[in-house]
């Protein structure tokens, strides 16, 4: 019997795939999770791991009942004691439950964290989105200097260009404090009531729980509504204002490219400030690579501190496949420096006992441990991609040398087997 694999998710392979699957293969997930995880430390953030499935009502808080994570997306189930559980869907909620509950809050100064993880969201498969996917965020907590802010797109933004992506948008705008959404949300309560019937069925019930999210359509009925709706730029508090020309001031001073979007407004409920988001051409409608903003009141509402904070995260699935079709440099696998093929018993006792002296100096060193003939281990050789081989048989044995070949050049040398550890690395330039 076979076990296809469930909708939605993917394997992520240790080898070469079909062109259209190379976003899948191992090695480059772990070269860009290197990197993120570099920049990230190098910024003063550290790791954080929280659990994959979290208490319901954390995400309906945290993220807000009347988002489409909540209301549509989650993988939700009742354990054993019939407690309700969700396997989460994004990262920020318990990063600050976390923060919370282990009384982080208690260290002074300013609390900065990344995470690298799997999510779950019940959506519609396509390119660039997927039932399980990946996200790597960072989280600002205790200050509410809008420099903050201009360090997390620059962050991103560092971690875009080491990566070599390039004709990316940055998209930002201000969503305002508590103030500045309650009389926008108000004018733009007024604004759509009277086409409350040409909206579609999603922005109609959305109009009754939270009516910025009207504004996350993407159809062109409600587009062409939203055409003429107010913009939330008329309705900033004098502070809002303020904070939000900082951001935009600093990041000229960086060279940080963006436009303003009047209408961004981000698809969760915990949003204040500042919102941004990068978008690639090269993603069809499913376009995002990386989006963030300030919350500055999200660890209040979840019973901590009154603490300001902010953060991003970037869907990793999408990053690969922005590289990939703009033809970013990727290293190649992780090759063997020697690959050992033994002819006998004896040999193979000698050749795994040189194998493991190897990696415990550092020397990437293989075996064919099949027992076949010689071309079989040439072969697996040539599929690894080996620097170099070498053959054992009675005759290494009894003279005590073996004689290594660079496949690429088919360069040899003969070297002591007594002192092969001491003398290979030069040879091999490792």
């Amino acid at each position: 019997m076979k076990y296809p694999i469930v909708k939605g998710t993917f394997d992520i392979l240790p080898q070469e795939t079909k062109e259209e699957d190379l976003w899948k293969e191992s090695h480059r997930w772990t070269y860009i999770e290197q990197i993120l995880r570099e920049e990230a430390i190098k910024h003063g953030f550290r790791e954080i791991r929280t659990p994959i499935f979290e208490r319901t009502e954390l995400f309906e808080r945290g993220v807000g009942a009347s988002s489409d994570i909540v209301s549509k997306e989650m993988y939700t189930f009742l354990d054993r004691k019939g407690r309700s559980l969700s396997l989460r869907p994004e990262g920020t909620a318990p990063v600050v439950r976390a923060f919370i509950s282990d009384h982080l809050y208690q260290t002074p100064g300013i609390h900065k964290f990344f995470y690298i993880g799997p999510m779950f969201r019940y959506e519609r498969p396509q390119a660039g989105r997927y039932r399980q996917l990946h996200q790597f965020g960072v989280e600002a907590i205790g200050t509410m200097h809008p420099y903050q802010d201009v360090e997390l797109i620059d962050l991103m933004y560092q971690i875009y260009q080491r990566l070599g992506l390039k004709n990316l948008s940055i998209s930002i705008n201000s969503v305002g404090d508590n103030s500045s959404r309650m009389a926008y949300q108000a004018a733009l309560l007024s604004y759509l009531t009277p086409h409350k019937d040409q909206l579609s069925e999603d922005s109609q019930i959305r109009l009754k729980k939270n009516v910025l999210r009207v504004l996350d359509s993407k159809l062109d009925q409600d587009q062409k509504i939203l055409k003429n709706a107010p913009l939330i730029s008329k309705y900033l508090s004098k502070e809002a204002k303020e904070h939000f020309q900082i951001v935009l001031h600093e990041l000229n001073q960086l060279k940080i490219p963006y436009q303003v979007e009047p209408r961004l407004v981000r698809g969760l409920d915990y949003y204040s400030n500042t919102v941004f988001e990068i978008t690639s051409e090269q993603l069809a409608a499913q376009n995002a690579v990386g989006a963030g903003g300030r919350y500055d009141g999200l660890i209040a509402d979840l019973g901590g501190p009154n603490l300001p904070a902010a953060g991003f995260a970037i869907g990793l699935e999408r990053l690969l496949q922005t590289m990939l079709k703009q033809e970013a440099f990727f290293p190649g696998p992780l090759k063997p420096n020697l690959f050992l093929i033994p002819m006998n018993n004896q040999a193979t006792q000698l050749a795994f006992k040189l194998t493991t002296q190897l990696k415990h100096k550092n020397i990437a060193a293989q075996m064919d441990l099949s027992g076949k003939k010689i071309q079989h281990g040439l072969q697996l050789a040539n599929l690894l991609q080996a620097t170099a081989i070498a053959v054992i048989g009675d005759e290494e044995i009894h003279s005590g040398k073996i004689t290594c070949k660079k496949l690429a050049t088919r360069e040899s040398h003969t070297f002591s087997i007594q002192h092969l550890i001491d003398n290979l690395k030069g040879w091999l330039n490792v």
